[in-house]
């Protein structure tokens, strides 16, 4: 019988049943787990969401169950699986890229798409769990309406900062666009996810 931990969770490894290779580490619930050994999908529990998740409901790369074992101390779940398309978020085929071969090029692919999920996260975490004296806090507190026109009053600093000739200076206001962005998307439950596969789709 498997081992949760305190908060009712395992890890879950999943890995590629054909090639072995590690593709993602995330955490299941009692739920999660049943519903993945009955298949064909891989489920996970969102810890940010607080809520089961459908690896692949929004994105359409699912994970289908070919095996599902515990380790030797029933602490930890490996999943193998067939994916149907990248297993990561930001359109890797892994999320354990190798940051330390700079010739990779991995560092470059995941730097901005893994800054903007630890962000999200964060930001997740502050509307679930209010702080006093977070900027965060106080935005979710004034309502979407005031999330929204911060977006509005953003977009225009940061296309007045891309005018300029200070890069710098654009870099930070294109920050708190996309901050301010993922704030909105937080308020109004919108699932990071349908915007990347958004932006995959417009790829093709």
């Amino acid at each position: 019988m498997v081992k949760f931990n305190d908060a009712g969770l395992i890890p879950a490894i999943v890995q590629d049943a054909d090639t072995g290779t590690v593709l993602t580490l995330a955490y299941m619930n009692q739920g999660a787990l049943e519903k993945t050994i009955e298949g064909p999908d891989v489920w996970f529990f969102s810890r940010s969401r607080n809520e089961l998740w459908h690896k692949g409901e929004t994105s359409g790369n699912y994970l289908k169950v070919v095996s599902v074992v515990e380790d030797c101390d029933a602490d930890a779940i490996l999943v193998k699986v067939n994916p149907t398309g990248p297993a990561c978020h930001t359109g890797e085929t892994s999320c354990f890229l190798d940051h330390a071969n700079p010739d990779t090029g991995a560092n470059e692919t995941a730097l901005g798409p893994g800054v903007l999920a630890e962000l999200g996260a964060v930001i997740a975490d502050r509307k679930r769990n209010p702080k006093e004296g977070s900027y965060t806090t106080s935005l979710f507190a004034d309502g979407r309406a005031r999330i929204a026109q911060k977006v509005i009053e953003e977009a225009g600093e940061a296309s007045i900062a891309g005018l300029g000739d200070d890069p710098q200076r654009a870099a930070e206001e294109l920050g708190d666009l996309f901050y301010h962005c993922l704030v909105l998307m937080e308020d109004a439950e919108i699932d990071p996810d349908l915007v990347w596969a958004e932006l995959r789709a417009r790829r093709k």
